[in-house]
């Protein structure tokens, strides 16, 4: 790793899969600051990491290969691993398909270089005008994709959770479980949830993506299920690691008691309801409010434990703070 500050090492990782028709042009817009380009073909069958091996002139460009496909997040993991290897400081993330302007390097690092945060990504929500650009099923599926994430990562401040131009500090990379990450479509936001486990603090940077002829290998129906599947289990488990586990707080007790009362609510109502309709007599005053009271109070606790977690969202970068293993 530099010891220069003012100069990091910046490697561009850049997995391919069926990219053969952009990625020279990918690598060429690579710009000065970039020191290393690490291109992972990931079993390509158009064969796109042979095609730049010899094809480029850039001594700044490795060529990596899978013999098998391990999908986006295998692929950049490899990269990651590369890029760590050979003393990187800063590791940027892009797609091989020429949707991401490599122009924009430069505004990725610099909050990671002045110390402003660990993890940055791309929102291409915060300019509205440029969603007209954007097709009306992608802009559905990323604000409900959005709003998941919040819950799972408990970023509650970053949106866009599946944009694929990221940077990050070797320091927190080099601490992420590589073998826990989602190797496929979940990747992006898995690796939110990880850097969330670690109190990184993570940034969304504003930029316009291009939508031109590439098709996306993503069937939405095909992993519906299993978005829904992850979310909740990483949702699960960072409530209970950073509220039961790592810390304990009154926010933990709102969300107990929360729950508790809201089920018991809505056990005792369903079983008054049930009886009444059975009985053809209608419950009574103390019945309802005995019923309705926990839930009307569960729901209050819940919503106060969201706001404090709302409002613990990591702050402060912590790369400075963690040294190279």
């Amino acid at each position: 790793m530099h010891d220069n500050a003012s100069s990091p090492c910046i490697a561009v990782v850049i997995p391919c899969y069926r990219v053969a028709n952009q990625i020279l042009d990918v690598c060429q817009s690579m710009p000065d600051i970039v020191s290393r380009i690490y291109v992972v073909d990931d079993a390509c069958p158009e064969r796109s990491g042979y095609l730049v091996r010899d094809s480029h002139r850039d001594a700044r460009i490795k060529v990596l290969f899978h013999t098998e496909n391990k999908g986006v997040g295998g692929a950049v993991m490899t990269g990651y691993q590369a890029a760590l290897d050979d003393g990187a400081d800063i590791i940027v993330k892009i797609d091989g398909d020429g949707q991401m302007d490599a122009s924009l390097i430069q505004y990725f690092v610099q909050p990671i270089i002045s110390g402003q945060a660990d993890y940055t990504k791309g929102n291409r929500f915060y300019d509205l005008s440029g969603l007209k650009r954007m097709p009306k099923v992608r802009i559905f599926g990323n604000a409900a994709l959005s709003l998941l994430n919040k819950l799972s990562s408990g970023y509650w401040t970053v949106f866009d959770p599946t944009n694929g131009y990221t940077a990050i500090h070797a320091n927190v990379c080099q601490r992420l479980p590589f073998s826990k990450i989602s190797n496929r479509y979940f990747f992006e936001t898995d690796m939110l949830f990880r850097l969330n486990t670690l109190r990184a603090m993570v940034m969304d940077i504003p930029m316009d993506a291009k939508y031109e002829s590439e098709v996306s290998n993503l069937s939405v129906a095909g992993v519906a299920g299993e978005f829904l599947w992850k979310h909740l289990r990483n949702f699960i488990k960072r409530i209970g690691y950073n509220y039961f586990l790592r810390d304990m707080s009154i926010a933990s007790i709102e969300l107990v008691l929360g729950i508790f009362l809201s089920i018991f609510g809505l056990v005792f109502g369903l079983q008054a309801w049930a009886l009444s309709t059975e009985t053809n007599v209608p419950a009574t005053a103390g019945n309802v409010m005995i019923a309705a009271m926990p839930i009307l109070i569960g729901i209050q606790l819940i919503l106060s434990f969201i706001g404090h977690d709302i409002a613990s969202v990591p702050r402060h970068a912590i790369h400075k703070l963690l040294f190279q293993r």
